[in-house]
């Protein structure tokens, strides 16, 4: 994440849900003109969207809508106090869904039900 998206940006991240990766890698490099890069991390490939300093995304194999664990998922920006804005989670009506992690070289997320039922994760790339 760049300086400018620590900073100023509420929403640093999202992970789009695709059914056929290399099918969605194609249909988005064309549809946005830019780069979309496969990438694996473990056993986990994916493919990331050319973001340079602005906010980024990448493409994540898995289940579209209608499962309540699936979807878009955006990142919000908690750099610096993940730790907490978790511990403020069910104080304010909210749920966790899966605790502090690390997600390799791009920090940190909790992954959170929110007041009205969204699924967003909490990302900081310090723990």
């Amino acid at each position: 994440m760049s300086d400018l998206n620590a900073i100023h940006n509420r929403v640093v991240w999202f992970d789009l849900p695709v059914v056929e990766l290399d099918r969605a890698v194609d249909f988005y490099q064309h549809v946005l003109a830019i780069k979309v890069s496969k990438e694996k991390y473990e056993n986990f490939e994916f493919a990331i969207l050319e973001h340079d300093e602005g906010n980024g995304g990448c493409l994540v194999p898995g289940k579209t809508p209608g499962d309540e664990n699936e979807g878009i998922l955006i990142y919000l920006n908690v750099n610096g106090r993940l730790e907490n804005a978790v511990a403020q989670v069910d104080k304010f009506g909210g749920k966790m869904i899966e605790p502090i992690h690390a997600i390799g070289p791009h920090g940190f997320r909790a992954l959170v039900r929110d007041s009205e039922g969204n699924r967003v994760a909490l990302h900081s790339e310090t723990n």
